[in-house]
Order: structure tokens, then sequence, then C-alpha cells
């Protein structure tokens, strides 16, 4: 906060767990209402000054960042397999590379953006809105936080940052990186807490000009419930149920195992994961085999082990509701083709789940409606393209989407027809400037590249500003 590390006004702490032995491991100072004040003075200080920085000094800013992430990437690596089990694999080939790459999406997106515009003699200026607060989930804790910070910084805004308590580690790594780069005092700050306390300070508070949170559903709806008293900018990246469509020229031996791995990557606990996957009726048996192989051969275990696909689910809450999910599958008549309740043989403590697959999935299942969080994936049969398109529609979400196709043409046609913020065509590589954002109760708003930099600008019309 404003520079400096602190304690927290209530002296109050919650513990931090170990996801894989069950057992604490450390614990966390947790912030209150009087320190989101504190911090958000301390932001609106900064805001004056830091706003009218050069684009020059802003990048300069984030490539140190950028610079101090990739040299410590193992650090951030290892604190986010600590914290909530990711796999050291997935942490440093996915977790901490793309977290480096939102920074350098806001770079590039910085670089050559026009801050003023003109229409005849009225200039369009495009301004920072002011103090950002920040609000990031546990599933995906570097990353969150780097494609919401570094937009910000690129904009000129100053920030207030509320991690995950669930997953605090890697977050104060990265508040002392910002430190080490030279962020102005103020300019970033950090306060650990909970969402009902420091979330909804940061929410409701009348001199913080935007918020954005990632998050469930509920989350949002109390955070922008809690922002409209204020009037004040409310992003949100909520859940998601996102369709996988398998059309029937698709080589169904490369994107079957893609699918899965794309589903149930980081354990499921994906907002955008695409859990449930859309095939032809008449390959569903073969579509099963192939699924089945693929998740039996994961390799579930020790997170700190270079093997290791799969660690654990990242908290106890998250463990029952993944352990109920399957049990009530089970219950509305879903085919178990692998997996289940419990954890993997072999394992007797730790929030480990077994990789299950269910088929023979009808859309009026729970499983198939709500967001699970973890590695569970329905497969759900169709006869027709336009079936195909009405199931991948019937969720209250719309955030992710894939089709898979040997036409492109076929894959283009029917893409543009779900409802959701991002479609991926044939497992295409990730794009740290893809618009993300949801479409119904998966949220509103854009976040990555440009467009996470422009939901922290504000535009200014300036008529009269040069000769007519």
């Amino acid at each position: 906060m404003n520079g400096q590390w602190r304690s927290s006004s209530s002296g109050k702490s919650s513990a931090i767990v170990c996801p894989v032995t069950e057992k604490v491991i450390g614990s966390l100072a947790l912030g209150t209402a009087a320190d989101v004040d504190d911090a958000v003075a301390a932001a609106r200080r900064a805001f004056s000054t830091f706003s009218v920085t050069s684009v020059e000094e802003r990048r300069a800013l984030l490539e140190r960042v950028q610079t101090l992430m990739e040299v410590r990437a193992e650090e951030l690596a290892v604190a986010m397999t600590t914290e909530m089990g990711t796999a050291i694999s997935f942490a440093r080939s996915a977790q901490v590379p793309f977290g480096i790459a939102h920074v350098r999406a806001a770079i590039e997106a910085l670089s050559d953006y026009a801050f003023v515009a003109h229409q005849g003699s009225t200039a369009i200026v495009r301004e920072p809105i002011g103090v950002c607060g920040l609000i990031t989930p546990w599933n995906w804790p570097l990353y969150q936080i780097t494609a919401k910070v570094a937009p910000a910084i690129a904009a000129g805004c100053t920030v207030v940052l509320k991690p995950s308590e669930l997953s605090p580690l890697s977050a104060l790594l990265f508040a002392q990186i910002m430190h080490d780069a030279g962020t102005p005092p103020g300019v970033f700050n950090l306060v650990n807490g909970t969402g009902e306390e420091v979330g909804a300070a940061v929410a409701s508070h009348p001199d913080v000009d935007m918020v954005s949170i990632t998050g469930s559903v509920r989350a949002g709806i109390l955070v922008a419930q809690s922002a409209a008293v204020t009037v004040k900018r409310v992003v949100q990246e909520l859940g998601g149920k996102s369709p996988n469509i398998l059309l029937p020229d698709a080589d169904f031996e490369r994107v079957v195992p893609l699918g899965v791995a794309s589903a149930l990557r980081n354990v499921g606990q994906s907002c955008s994961a695409p859990t449930r996957m859309i095939v032809p009726a008449d390959r569903l048996e073969e579509v099963e085999t192939l699924a089945r192989h693929h998740a039996e051969n994961m390799v579930v275990g020790d997170p700190m082990t270079q093997d290791t696909v799969l660690g654990p689910v990242a908290n106890r809450a998250q463990f029952d509701r993944v352990q109920h999910m399957i049990a009530v599958g089970i219950d509305e008549g879903a085919k178990l083709i692998c997996g289940g309740p419990g954890r993997p043989e072999g394992l007797s403590e730790g929030y480990f789940t077994r990789p299950t697959i269910f088929s023979g999935v009808t859309t009026n299942m729970r499983i198939a409606q709500e967001e699970i969080f973890g590695p569970v994936l329905c497969i759900i049969p169709y006869a027709t393209e336009e079936e195909a398109i009405m199931i991948a529609n019937d969720t209250v979400y719309g955030l992710g989407a894939h089709v898979q196709s040997a036409d492109l043409e076929s894959a283009r046609r029917v893409a543009r027809r779900i409802r959701s913020g991002q479609v991926h065509i044939n497992h295409p590589a990730w794009d740290a400037h893809a618009a993300f954002g949801g479409y119904k109760q998966s949220g509103n708003g854009r976040e990555y590249g440009v467009f996470g930099l422009e939901e922290c600008l504000e535009t200014k019309a300036i008529l009269g500003y040069a000769p007519s």
C-alpha cells in the first residue's frame, strides 16, 4: 500500500492450506474496509500524477515488470503449485507464461494506441478512468491479476487489487515485483481479505471509478449491486459451461483427446473450459472409447512431480462441490464411462479427484447446466447440426465455445451462431490479444490486449478542438 508493506488494521488472519496434504502451511493477514479506505486514498493521490505520465514511461514500467516476472518465473510457478495444487509442469508451461503474456499484450496495445483521434474539428480523447478496483480468483491467480493490472497501468490508472484469499502467495510475489520494478507509490496497492469485507468495500467505495471482477456469478452480482450505488463502471468475467461441438467430418482421433485435455486442464478449474462435448449420436460409442482412453492415461498425483498432469483441486470447498456433482450425475442417470466418486487409487489424502466423464447426458441434467469447476466432462449426443447449435446455446452462460470440423467454412458457420464471447475453431493457439468476456450470465465487458485497455479508459469529445 502506497509503496510499502504494512500490517492489517484488524490483526486477523486466515489459514493457508496445502491442497496436497490438507495441512496448514501458513497464514494470511486479512484486510478490512479501513485498509481499503487507505489503499484507495493512496491510489487517488497517485492518480493525479500517474494519469498524465507519458506512454513511454508507462511502457517502460510494464517492460520492467515483464522482465522481473521472467526472471522469477520458477518462484511464481512453485508458489502456485504450493497454494492451489496446479501441476508444476502446467504452472511452468501455462500459468506463468500466460500471465507474462498479458503484460506483453498490454505493452503492445499501448505502443500504437491512438489516445486522441480526430473527427473533423472534434477530438475524441481517451483518458484513464481513475482508480480501478480489481478482484481476482484463485484458479488462475497470476494470469487473472496481470490481465487486469497490466491494462490498467497501461491506461494510466491506479490500482487497488483484492486477490483471492485462497491462493495469495503468487499475488504477494507479484506485488513485490511491482515494487521492485519501480512502480510509483500509490499506483499499485494490494489488500488481502475476504470478498465479504474487502471485496465489498472495493466495489462500493465512492472513490473507486471502475471495478473489474473475475469470479462466480453470485460474486459478480454482489459486486454489481454494491457498485451500482456510486454508478461506477463494472466489468465482470463470470462462470461458464462451454460447449465443444464435434461436426461429423472432424478428425475424431485428434479432436476427442484434445477436447478431453482442454476440459480437464488445470483440473477443470477454468471458467471457459469446454466441459460439454457435443457429438454426433452415431459416433457416440467411438467418442466414448477415445475419451475414456485419454482420461484414464492422465497422471494424477503429486503436483511437484514433472510427469503429473492433474494435481488436486484447489481447496476443500471445491473438492466437496465436485464430489457432490459427480454423485448428482450418477443419480440423474448419466452413463459414467470413467472416474467417479472418491480419490484416485493410491491417494488417501489431499483434494485429489478422479478424472470423470459422463456420456448420454441430456441438457435438462444439472451436470449439463451447472458449472462444476472440476475434472468432469459431459458428452451430449446430437442428431443434426441444428440440434447441436441448440444444445450449445441451451445454457445461461456464454463465455467460451469450441467447434471442430475438417471444413473451415462449416466451422465458421456454426461458430457465428454460438452465443458466446469466444469461439475456438479446431483448437487454435491461445491469443493474448483476443477479446475475452461473456454473453448472458458469463458477464459483461471484455479483457485482453486493446480490449482490456479500453475498459480502463473514458471517452471525451472535445468539439471545436481543431479549426473547421
